[in-house]
């Protein structure tokens, strides 16, 4: 048998023999212990291990403490989570894989009420197909053979999603009798996946599992009961829409009602502000303070100009306040663990100062503000004065915004917070879900082109480092919050495709970045393109494609 060099991601070079696959590279390597691996990049080109190594090649492994590695081991285990359930109830209409919700991936079971004693079986069943270690096989079909696969199992929704597919051929997996569809890539059999737990969540199930942290444990299960209710929120409105999955929207587009459905989404997004700014104002006698915190894209500059607009219309007359004025100067800046400046950590900012103008103008004072000077590192004062009224409240936005260590000098019965996220409300079908993350990530990417001059190579480098700062310093304290809004819009995608798929396609098969920008281009595939002159100039959306209303 001829052998073929194959360099591995250390440099270190190696020989094997032709048509090794990489699941037995892996095994010869001795590298399939923990943390798990999943997959490889084989020449830049992401790979199940399933597949042989035919030719010479640089071979970098995924483990599951990597976003791609978690990806496939989270999409795998979603799949014996699926025919276990169709097995312990089998008179179910469809098993939905819905959205994550504290850390795992919330499910529900529909045409069944789920109780304990069911979730008990099924997790059971999981732990069986597991130790069995059965292989989950890709096989490639046409269109036809898909279609008539999935219509003969019951699964209208996958039949609805391939109708738009353009390609005449595709993968479907199979595992025992059930076949799937899935959007990328799986692990090459259940044996891969032995760490996992169920969670009752009433009306349905929480598939836990380790973290890219801490990849060997299950993370303490800690309840987002906030968090759930806006996830529920958000069904709710998917309803009134009638568009749950791409499928649906693409059938919008397709029948020219696309128009419609842009405005009553975002007659849905005003309506549930308007109710925000009606809450404050009840509370007017509390709420001074106003604090606006959510991860990065989530929309947070328009959300606080269309609430400021709200409360006026009860005679309010809010001011804002920029957390940035208060940076401390650059050489008292902390620095992180890898000794780059932290400008979003908590420390960054001149919290005595801070606290000492926000107490001070609740009081009726007059404070003349800082202006801080990015190009000198410094504070400016530059003779920029403000004194409010008793019944003016303060807008603060900022990543800490739900954070007490904030506005620490400041009674708790004095804040009102809302935490705002654009958490998607629309899945590929019953089994894709889009995560929350990639929505975030390809607004970002528009917006940072738009208005940054980044291109998206640069947004994409950059976003380990936005994310570590959210779960350091936003996700922790969102169940803090008195009230949650979520941003996202079920057209959104369609309208951010043509902007965001040159900017992807942009990034070279050399570059690092290649892997994510084909990831994200495969997900873009399944939704068709709209234009965007239905979405009104005060939308959220804007603050990503431009000709907002308001100065974002």
């Amino acid at each position: 048998m001829a052998k073929i060099a194959v360099t591995l991601g250390d440099g270190e070079i190696i020989q094997v023999e032709k048509g090794t696959t990489l699941e037995e590279l892996v095994k010869f390597l001795g590298k399939n212990g923990d943390p798990v691996i999943v997959a490889a990049q084989v020449n830049n080109q992401l790979k199940e291990l399933t597949e042989p190594i035919n030719e010479p090649a640089t071979v970098k492994f995924f483990d599951i403490t990597s976003d791609i590695g978690m990806g496939i081991y989270v999409r795998s285990l979603s799949f014996v989570f699926i025919r276990a359930a169709r097995e312990v109830i089998p008179d179910s209409t469809a098993v939905t894989v819905e959205h994550s919700l504290a850390k795992g991936l919330y499910c529900e079971v529909r045409g069944k009420a789920l109780t304990l004693e069911l979730v008990k079986k099924i997790e059971k069943r999981m732990a069986e197909i597991i130790a069995n270690d059965e292989p989950i096989e890709k096989r490639k079909v046409t269109k036809e053979e898909a279609v008539e696969i999935f219509k003969k199992d019951g699964q209208e929704d996958k039949v609805r999603m391939l109708k738009y597919l353009s390609k005449p051929r595709g993968d479907v997996y199979k595992l025992g009798w059930l076949y799937d569809f899935f959007y990328s890539y799986l692990v090459p059999s259940t044996g891969y996946l032995k760490r996992f737990a169920l969670q009752f969540h009433l009306p349905g199930v929480i598939i836990r599992f380790p973290t890219k942290e801490n990849p060997v444990e299950l993370p303490e299960y800690i309840p987002q009961p906030k968090l759930a209710g806006i996830f529920y929120e958000t069904e709710r409105w998917a309803e009134i829409m009638e568009v749950d999955t791409i499928a649906a929207l693409n059938d919008i587009i397709v029948n020219n009602q696309l128009g419609t459905l842009i405005r009553v989404n975002e007659a849905l997004h005003e309506k549930k502000i308007a109710q925000i700014a009606d809450e404050i104002f009840e509370l007017k006698d509390r709420g001074n303070v106003i604090l606006i915190a959510g991860p990065s894209s989530s929309g947070k500059t328009t959300f606080a100009q269309r609430l400021m607009i709200q409360l006026m219309v009860h005679g309010v007359r809010p001011v804002s306040i920029s957390v940035d004025d208060y940076f401390v100067d650059r050489d008292q800046t902390p620095r992180d663990e890898l000794g780059n400046l932290d400008f979003e950590a908590l420390e960054a900012i001149d919290l005595e100062l801070f606290n000492d103008h926000i107490t001070r103008l609740i009081q009726g004072e007059e404070i003349e503000m800082p202006t801080f000077n990015f190009k000198t590192g410094n504070k400016e004062y530059l003779g920029k004065k403000l004194k409010i009224k008793p019944d003016q409240p303060i807008i603060i936005e900022g990543i800490h915004g739900l954070n007490e260590k904030l506005t620490y000098s400041i009674p708790k019965d004095h804040k009102f917070k809302i935490y705002i996220s654009a958490l998607t409300q629309l899945n590929i079908d019953n089994h894709n879900r889009i995560p929350t993350t990639d929505a975030r990530k390809i607004r970002r990417i528009v917006r940072d082109n738009q208005f940054r001059g980044t291109d998206a190579l640069g947004t994409i480098r950059h976003w380990p480092l936005v994310r570590r700062g959210e779960d350091k310093n936003i996700f922790p304290f969102q169940e803090e919050a008195d009230i949650m809004f979520n941003s996202a819009l079920v057209y959104e995608l369609a309208v951010l495709k043509p902007f965001a798929e040159p900017l992807l396609k942009a990034i070279s098969p050399e570059r690092e970045e290649y892997l994510e920008a084909q990831r994200l281009l495969r997900l873009l595939s399944y939704v068709l393109p709209a234009g965007c002159d239905d979405v009104p100039s005060n939308s959220i959306l804007r603050e990503f494609i431009g000709q907002s209303c308001f100065a974002v």
